[in-house]
């Protein structure tokens, strides 16, 4: 089972472009599916480059993903600063009070070691992302959560620990 918080790291045989050498975060999962962010691709952007945040500071960005490319999502483990949000594990949230977590970055309150922003998501159907970990495509880890607000670097398979 794929748990929430599970990290995949892909293995050299996934052919899939938007996830070659990449580190994967499992924020949901049910009998639906999976979803999760890729924590290792850096946008060319920054928050204050996108129109609508032109007054933020300039904080990193991440390509979470290839589905809905046109809207923001953030993790963080900030829940006494961010209302709302739901558990992934027991220190690390997806989502919240956007509002509010602008007005943390944007005074400097957090910081990217405890807020993470992507433009876009993974998503697997039922069954999908188990068929694929059993080809060999993905390498599942029981990694620490503080992982996703590291700098990940190659080789991944440091982080099998």
């Amino acid at each position: 089972m794929i748990a929430p918080g599970t990290i995949l790291i892909s293995s050299p045989s996934l052919q899939d472009p938007n996830f070659q050498n990449t580190v994967v975060l499992i924020a949901e999962s049910n009998a639906n599916g999976h979803l999760g962010f890729v924590l290792n691709q850096k946008h060319d952007r920054r928050l204050n480059d996108l129109v609508e945040f032109s007054d933020s500071l300039p904080f990193p960005l991440f390509v979470g993903g290839p589905v809905d490319q046109e809207h923001l999502y953030f993790i963080h483990r900030r829940h006494d600063l961010i209302p709302g949000g739901s558990v992934i594990t027991e220190d690390l949230l997806l989502g919240g009070d956007f509002k509010e977590a602008l007005q943390c970055i944007n005074s400097k309150t957090i910081d990217s070691t405890s807020v993470k922003l992507f433009t876009g998501y993974c998503g697997w159907d039922a069954g999908e992302l188990e068929a694929e970990i059993e080809e060999g495509s993905w390498i599942a880890a029981n990694s620490p959560y503080t992982v996703a607000f590291d700098d990940i670097v190659p080789p991944l398979t440091n982080l099998l620990g």
